[in-house]
């Protein structure tokens, strides 16, 4: 009898610490969104209009005008749901696995986080935080919620890294991508233009490419790949969007693919479609909500 006591006080000690390791992720992933987003500075109170994009290389300046048509508004804030199938980036022969996720995206300064569960097998799942917040990269992947299974080391190449993907992903909240957003673009030839973004001291830049209805296709350019032995090497990156549609008043992508470019040739490992997504223009006149205020009501 003593024995089944104490085996089942240990099993309710160890199932006490699951749930405290799973409500600490949780808990991180919920302040740093409410951190990103009461920092966040409102859009301009205004439309877009041709103006904001006059004097930009020709791609670009057609890209805007078909997916801000008039009336649209400055984006501040963007959640976005998706799903899809995510692997290894090191291995061409890694199988994909599936995932859902949830982004939240601040547009000044740029800020996401990316809260993603990838269903390993039946029963076992990993948990992923990715995210640009404060002007600091963060990746970290938890197994079951709980057991690291991976933690980026932090600093200047993860910064860059999480930056870059900002960039990348802002066909999906295309006023980011105006000048008047931090945005410089370079012409490069009729189809393809240079853009590049600095935030708190990172400057990242990639290669956008338009097809003959003037949507982003292809993002490209260079990239920290975390080796195993956890360690930053430089690589070729690119993304591909595909199915423009209209959302919130505005034409953005709703499946997007993300590859590496290894010696032996791209190797995707990211393939998602956007099943939901919100752009919100926040009220500047609203009081924000504290995470302190959050606990205590």
């Amino acid at each position: 009898m003593i024995l089944l006591l104490g085996l089942a006080l240990t099993l309710a000690v160890l199932a006490g610490l699951f749930v405290v390791k799973r409500t600490q992720l949780t808990r991180r992933v919920e302040t740093m969104v409410d951190e990103m987003r009461s920092a966040s500075i409102p859009p301009l109170e205004r439309e877009v209009r041709p103006t904001d994009w006059a004097g930009l290389p020709a791609p670009v300046q057609r890209y805007f005008e078909h997916v801000l048509p008039a009336g649209t508004s400055y984006t501040g804030t963007v959640t976005i749901q998706q799903r899809g199938t995510f692997r290894d980036g090191d291995r061409s022969s890694a199988p994909w696995s599936p995932f859902t996720a949830t982004q939240h995206v601040t547009i000044r300064p740029p800020g996401f986080v990316w809260d993603a569960t990838i269903q390993m097998m039946p029963g076992l799942s990993v948990r992923v935080l990715d995210a640009y917040h404060d002007g600091q990269g963060h990746l970290q992947a938890r197994l079951g919620g709980i057991v690291p299974v991976m933690d980026a080391p932090p600093g200047p190449k993860l910064d860059e890294g999480e930056l870059l993907r900002y960039l990348a992903e802002a066909p999906l909240y295309p006023t980011a991508l105006l000048p008047g957003m931090g945005v410089d673009w370079t012409r490069i030839d009729d189809q393809s233009a240079r853009a590049t973004l600095t935030d708190r001291g990172t400057t990242v830049s990639l290669v956008f490419s338009f097809n003959e209805r003037n949507e982003v296709t292809r993002v490209r350019g260079t990239r920290g790949f975390l080796t195993n032995e956890g360690t930053y090497e430089s690589r070729g990156w690119t993304g591909f969007w595909h199915h423009y549609a209209e959302r919130n008043g505005r034409r953005v992508p709703m499946e997007g693919e993300v590859a590496w470019i290894a010696p032996e040739g791209k190797i995707s490992y990211w393939r998602g479609h956007v099943h939901h997504i919100e752009h919100a223009t926040p009220d500047p006149t609203a009081p924000s909500t504290s995470k302190k205020e959050l606990d205590s009501a």
